[in-house]
């Protein structure tokens, strides 16, 4: 039995589900019924479809699928390496006497512009404009670079500044749920190269976060190749208490997954407790999918999916068409049945409770209560430190930021309505934020200036420091600009620890402003609610919040909205059609529109740039035969060293490697931008690798964050230029982890900077699955060691070599490969590796170098 297409009820090409598939498509996850249409349609004479249904019988799967998404969403800080290669690509293209032309996207892009904007200023009412002009200002030569893309190469469309954070405007704007393509209808899919990608799957959209360099290969019609996937069902049942918000499902949801330790399923929901959330609360749960070490948290298509596309101003031909096609083909939600699952978790939504996440991970669930103890650890690691004389007016667990921020939760009208119903309370009351503590409200979606505005809320939250800051990532990335100084002060002079309180999805060390090495996760309510205690020491939900002109006490429940009034709100402020004017307005714009476009297909890279460079591995590759080979241990690190550790994205500090760079070339040292804006600057980039100051390499006693050390000279140095010395000397390095390597965003900086230092491997105790991708990509070989060795443990030291031993065979998926630790001053010591290469597309990754002479020689080949 094969694949079935049919001419369906709606006379269209459809794949026939239930044809192919039989009395077993009902056994299917969603997810996996997605899949099966994926490769029927684009696949039809494959044995993929087999493989599908045969996962059926042991609830997982070995065998590999080729998945091919109908588009590719991308923001400004992943689309401009990716275009900075493909302009680099070109020029080589046309170097080896091949037409540059060849080279253009075949999938549909969409680009969003919401990682630049940052909270410059705030608490005044022309914030969000004065915020605008300083990314504008700051960001012109990126933004003619992508103008250049877009008119040069097919099918990329970017977003304006000010158009809202690419997954609000994914399910707000671009998501179809049902595609209609070349007389084919579909379901919606595609992959992001954002980690939070998945948000989209609580309108029923099946996406998830890729690399930017594993969507390099999409782009130019490489499949994505793909082990058939676990998938642990969720059944949810009963419904959210009174006052409990979706934030507080997504990191419960986050918390008991991450502590299971799974290993990168997909995440379905079924059960009569899906259909009491709205795709709002789903959204923010499907948001965190990577926080809870899933590729994907999917919601099916329901009513609900159904009623949100009215909400936003879908046609009504097209809503119609969306649940005809659900119902008729097997994608429609049913609530009492239960699918085949390789694991399947229960949870009764009425024990979810009102927390917050932190201080350092978004998996760690705790009471409000507990956040000013949960600090304990972090003073106590702080030790004694020399402080200034005098005290400072800011203490250990006082807030600096207090942000409303990230598609996590802004994406969900009625959280940002919470938030604007507690500010008018407490408005009213004389509550304000304390005088300390930076506020800002950065929204997913223009839109939610005008339900807000319908619903009475505006003035109250800008009276409480929680105007409209700009339509963009902000805080939740980094671009939270300068803290307030009496902050700053207390933590330079004094070594204070304050805290920012977010509504976003991560908090790691460093990544919401590099002073700031806690935070804590939490709805956009009790955000407000936090910057009005000024502290986290307090039991935010039981003790006193303030006081009253007249003296009278004010509690978190005086304030804290009903359901009800929620809805209410909700009711009074959305109309279906401030989504597409809205969006409409903020993509006319004038700043936009005076950007100046470069014309002709190769990009005129300046050499003195300081945002632009043409990379040097956008090049041309040799085959690389992987046999066994010996490298310099260059990082010896410990359990969850993220992306944001690895490959900053926050402010440039001036006296860093990359600081001085920038201003040896003439750059004001008060304003050397964020290095996310600086990733099509090679030299930038691999100067601010690893130079997290939570960062500790176990090589040598008192090694500076971003340093290393020459295992020829001993001497200290910045990591590129070990990396400069290896590459000259003909010698490889490799990195040495723990648990969870790679944790956080999809940036693929983190794997070509640890290329450029020249590192050849990554032996880590587990992997996060993006970050994995984006190694193969680069050429760099990531190998599994055993649960029961720690890196830190092994006692590498300069000089010592790791041998990597293929034996007599060749790189296969998931084979073992031998590791032998040559000490200089004793004995040898060895252990076995998993490759953790999943696919035969990642081996000849990998062969070619990574996936950027894997593109060059394929387009070349089809040239000649």
């Amino acid at each position: 039995m094969g694949c079935f297409s049919q001419v369906g009820v709606l006379s269209m090409e459809t794949v026939n589900l239930a044809a192919a598939a039989g009395p077993d498509l009902k056994r299917l996850p969603y997810v996996l019924r997605i899949l099966l249409e994926n490769v029927c349609r684009n696949e039809p004479d494959s044995s993929y479809r087999d493989s599908i249904l045969a996962w059926l019988e042991g609830r997982t799967s070995t065998e590999e699928i080729a998945f091919r998404p109908s588009r590719l969403l991308m923001h400004d800080t992943t689309c401009g390496p990716a275009l900075a290669d493909i302009a680099g690509m070109r020029h080589s293209l046309a170097e080896a006497g091949y037409d540059p032309t060849l080279l253009n996207p075949q999938v549909p892009i969409n680009v969003s512009v919401d990682h630049s904007i940052g909270v410059d200023s705030f608490g005044a009412r022309d914030s969000m404009l004065v915020n605008m002009r300083r990314e504008q200002e700051r960001n012109e030569e990126r933004f003619r670079f992508m103008k250049w893309a877009q008119a040069n190469l097919t099918n990329v469309t970017i977003h304006p500044p000010g158009t809202g954070i690419m997954h609000t405007f994914n399910l707000e704007q671009l998501a179809t749920v049902v595609t209609e393509r070349d007389g084919w209808l579909f379901p919606d899919t595609l992959i992001g190269t954002d980690s939070h990608t998945p948000m989209i799957n609580g309108l029923g959209v099946l996406a998830w976060g890729v690399g930017g360099l594993e969507a390099e290969g999409v782009m130019f019609g490489l499949p994505v190749m793909m082990r058939i996937p676990d998938v642990i069902g969720i059944r949810l049942t009963g419904a959210l208490p009174e006052g409990v918000m979706a934030t507080d499902l997504a990191l419960r949801v986050t918390h008991e997954l991450r502590a299971r330790g799974i290993d990168n399923p997909f995440v379905e929901f079924f059960g009569p407790g899906v259909s009491t959330l709205t795709v709002g609360q789903r959204a923010v749960v499907a948001n965190m999918a990577p926080e809870m070490g899933s590729q994907t948290a999917y919601f099916p298509i329901d009513e609900q999916a159904v009623a949100y596309l009215k909400a936003t101003g879908r046609s009504t031909d097209h809503v119609a068409r969306v649940e005809e096609y659900a119902r008729s083909n097997g994608l429609w939600f049913e609530p009492d049945l239960e699918p085949v699952y390789t694991e399947v978790l229960p949870l009764d939504l009425s024990t979810v409770a009102v927390s917050i996440a932190g201080p350092q991970r978004p998996q760690d669930l705790i009471r409000p209560a507990d956040a000013g103890r949960s600090l304990e650890p972090l003073l106590k690691k702080r030790g004694e430190l020399t402080r200034a004389e005098g005290e400072p007016a800011i203490s250990d667990g006082d807030v600096a930021i207090a942000a409303i921020t990230s598609c996590t939760n802004t994406s969900d009208i009625r959280l940002n309505i919470a938030a604007g119903l507690l500010a008018k309370k407490a408005n009213q009351l004389g509550l304000k934020p304390k005088s300390w503590v930076k506020t800002s409200f950065s929204p997913g979606s223009p839109a939610a200036a005008r339900y807000l505005g319908r619903a009475g809320l505006i003035d109250d939250l800008e009276a409480l420091g929680f105007g409209i800051v700009g339509f963009g990532c902000m805080t939740c990335i980094g671009n939270s600009g300068p803290l307030l100084e009496p902050v700053t002060q207390a933590i330079q002079d004094h070594g204070v620890l304050p805290v920012a309180v977010l509504s976003g999805n991560r908090n790691f060390p460093g990544r919401v402003h590099p002073l700031l090495s806690a935070g804590f996760l939490a709805s956009p309510p009790l955000v407000i609610a936090y910057a009005i205690a000024g502290t986290v020491n307090v039991d935010i939900q039981n003790d006193r919040l303030g006081t009253t002109a007249d003296g009278r006490d004010v509690y978190l429940r005086d304030i804290w909205p009903t359901a009800q009034e929620i809805e209410e709100a909700y009711q009074r402020g959305a109309v279906a059609a401030d989504y597409p004017e809205a969006f409409a307005e903020a993509t006319d714009s004038k700043l936009w529109q005076s950007v100046a476009t470069p014309e002709g297909p190769l990009y005129p890279f300046e050499e003195s740039s300081t945002y632009l460079r043409k990379p040097s591995f956008a090049t041309f590759g040799a085959q690389r035969s992987w046999q066994s080979f010996a490298a310099h241990p260059v990082l010896v690190l410990g359990d969850d060293i993220t992306t944001d550790q690895i490959s900053p994205a926050g402010a440039i500090p001036a006296k860093s490697e990359a600081g001085r760079y920038l201003i040896e070339r003439g750059e004001d040292p008060n304003d050397l931008n964020v290095y996310s804006s600086r990733r099509g600057n090679l030299e930038v980039m691999v100067r601010g690798l690893f130079t997290n100051r939570s960062v500790v390499n176990h090589i040598a006693p008192d090694v500076a964050a971003g340093d290393c050390v020459d295992p020829a000279t001993g001497e200290h140095l910045p990591l590129y230029r070990l990396g400069q010395r290896l590459r000259e000397r003909g010698e490889a390095g490799v990195i040495l982890a723990g648990e969870r390597y790679g944790a956080g965003s999809s940036r693929d900086w983190a794997a070509k900077g640890t290329a450029l230092i020249n590192v050849s491997a990554v032996i880590a105790k587990s992997f996060e699955r993006i970050h994995r991708t984006n190694l193969i990509g680069m050429g760099i070989l990531p190998l599994k060691m055993p649960a029961d060795l720690e890196p830190s443990q092994l006692e590498l030291r300069p000089g010592d070599l790791v041998e990597i031993d293929f034996g007599q065979d060749t790189l296969k998926p998931r084979r073992t490969v031998t590791v032998h630790l040559r000490y200089r001053d004793r004995a040898p010591f060895s252990f076995d590796t998993v490759a953790q290469v999943e696919t035969l597309l990642e081996t000849q990754l990998l062969e070619n170098g990574g996936i950027i002479p894997f593109i060059l020689n394929r387009a070349a080949n089809a040239a000649a």
